[in-house]
């Protein structure tokens, strides 16, 4: 299962329409997942025209994103791999052990808020951020994040540089 994930598209004041870099990394994808602070519904709906698309809350997200069907923490099973997906993890020291305590269970937990790209493992637990395919804020790069889920394990994680 090939999955993009976004985080942090902030749109309308950033995302004026899906950029094309995003475009090219959607296509073919099985689901995209989505880690908040997208601000708008209808930025979801031009996402879900190319892939299905699960979405967590994000700070800067409003009723009408929570209307679209995004919760504030999601866990799912995705090729048999357990997945939790919140947007804040908190700040970065000790992220690992605390993601690990909340979530238990989980093989994989994807985040955002911070538009800093992080993968990182942690007692067996992988911790994902893609970044901001829009907002870049201080990092060198707009990115997202492509994973690849198959028979219960994570088979491959990398974050794309859009720029």
């Amino acid at each position: 299962m090939r999955i993009a994930v976004l985080a942090d598209t902030h749109s309308p004041r950033f995302w004026k329409g899906c950029p094309p870099a995003v475009a090219r990394a959607l296509e073919g994808v099985d689901l995209v997942l989505h880690a908040g602070d997208v601000c708008r519904a209808e930025t979801l709906d031009e996402l879900a025209a190319l892939a299905p698309v699960r979405v967590v809350l994000g700070n800067n997200d409003g009723p009408d994103v929570a209307a679209w069907g995004a919760p504030e923490v999601l866990e799912l099973t995705l090729a048999g791999v357990a997945v939790a997906m919140l947007h804040d993890s908190g700040p970065a020291r000790g992220r690992g052990a605390r993601l690990r305590r909340r979530f238990p269970h989980a093989d994989l937990v994807v985040f955002g808020h911070s538009h800093v790209p992080w993968d990182e493992v942690h007692e067996g637990q992988r911790a994902f951020n893609p970044g901001s395919p829009t907002d870049k804020r201080r990092q060198p790069h707009r990115t997202m994040g492509e994973l690849v889920l198959e028979d219960g394990e994570v088979r491959s994680s990398r974050v794309l540089v859009l720029d």
